[in-house]
């Protein structure tokens, strides 16, 4: 008798730059592991080997708004095709650095787009499909701005955005978490390491693994 495979589950995480949210990833992941779980890890903009490619448009050439809410929609839409529902059907756990609501944040909070016409591109690449779980990482934008310097790394062109703009990003991510608190958490990312990691494990287990 043939046994259907269990449908994976999607894990995001979601913040302003420099919200410290790698280790955290890099943590859950092993955290799944150690269960027997498959994972993917991957990340927005990007994923595949196109989206790799609009994401360096993304992050270093200057266009238009809207040009570029269509580019990391269109990015997400291959991610999904190629990556995220199949691992997903397979039975495989997908933990991303990103989705949808990092694109409100961002294009709708920081740079004011149209909400509308971010809803509709939303309903139009993953019609009734969220994460299982979003990890919004909360910090004050001068904590944040003074990890992403302390890199050595060169910023990219959201990275170098002024403080204001942070804020709104900020400001989007609770709004967001507000309209949707069964599926997002925030976690407040000013603290240690490890208290923060213990949290995330407490919000895993009891989601997926009571």
């Amino acid at each position: 008798m043939n046994q259907t495979r269990a449908r994976g589950r999607f894990i995001t995480f979601e913040g302003i730059d420099g919200a410290g949210k790698s280790s955290q990833i890099a943590a859950v992941v092993a955290l799944l592991q150690a269960r027997g779980l498959t994972v993917d890890q991957t990340r927005e903009p990007g994923g595949t080997a196109l989206g790799e490619k609009l994401r360096e448009l993304l992050l270093h050439e200057p266009m238009h708004l809207e040009t570029e809410a269509m580019l990391m929609f269109a990015a997400r839409r291959e991610h999904l095709a190629a990556r995220i529902h199949p691992a997903l059907e397979a039975g495989s756990w997908v933990v991303s650095d990103r989705f949808t609501d990092a694109t409100y944040a961002y294009q709708v909070g920081g740079r004011g787009l149209d909400a509308a016409k971010f809803s509709a591109l939303e309903d139009w690449v993953h019609p009734g499909f969220q994460p299982d779980l979003t990890l919004v990482f909360d910090l004050p934008p001068e904590v944040a701005a003074a990890r992403v310097a302390n890199t050595g790394n060169a910023p990219d062109r959201f990275e170098r955005e002024q403080r204001d703009f942070f804020e709104r990003v900020r400001a989007a991510y609770l709004e967001r978490a507000h309209m949707a608190p069964q599926r997002i958490c925030v976690i407040a990312a000013d603290r240690a390491p490890e208290q923060i990691r213990a949290e995330i494990e407490a919000i895993v287990a009891e989601r997926f693994f009571r």
